[in-house]
């Protein structure tokens, strides 16, 4: 299950809500797509900047990690991956999925220098 089946947001392509909140970033973040075997960035939320959760745009994950760990979507996914349900496992999909995504989630997130380069 995805955040927004799990969630019923109505913000995944031709859902519900996109004519009134537009389609959530998570729904359509291509790179992340088979994390934690989730559809586009569905499994992976909590690390997609702009994401539209409980009414509000959420920032990168350090600005929203407090909402995150209130959600019963993420807890639910932290009792079902445990560490693979983390920013440098998703990192790491990233890193192996596409380089250009990777690079700027690092930058997006605070790591220097990603890729070692």
């Amino acid at each position: 299950m995805d955040c927004w089946e799990f969630k019923g947001c109505g913000r995944e392509p031709g859902g519900h809500s996109v004519g009134k909140t537009g389609v959530c970033p998570a729904a359509v973040f291509e790179p992340a797509n088979g994390y934690l075997g989730g559809k586009n960035g569905g499994r992976a939320c909590a690390f997609i900047t702009g994401t539209f959760c409980e009414e509000v745009v959420q920032g990168t994950y350090r600005d929203k990690s407090k909402n995150c760990w209130d959600c019963d979507f993420y807890r639910a996914l932290r009792r079902e991956h445990g560490a693979e349900f983390s920013m440098p496992a998703f990192a790491l999909h990233l890193s192996r999925q596409d380089r250009n995504a990777y690079r700027l989630f690092s930058i997006v997130n605070g790591r220097k220098n990603p890729g070692g380069r």
